[in-house]
């Protein structure tokens, strides 16, 4: 039996090939989705990006973005 070193890039685009080819990209999406179970903790994390914003501080942040 022969085997092919493969790089982790080539490894990931031939699965995301076969499991495209065999379930659908939808299909595809769903079991990336289920499978990836991530790393970190969000709860802690997400403190860290977001603060702790008031009503009005996000109202701003919206009418921002809109301008924009």
């Amino acid at each position: 039996m022969t085997t092919k070193v493969m790089t982790m890039n080539e490894i990931r685009r031939t699965g995301i090939q076969l499991l495209t080819e065999n379930l659908g990209a939808v299909g595809m999406i769903r079991f990336l989705q289920q499978s990836d179970l991530g790393w970190g903790d969000y709860t802690k994390e997400r403190h860290q990006w977001l603060g702790n914003p008031s009503l009005s501080e996000i109202e701003a942040d919206i009418k921002a973005m809109k301008r924009n």
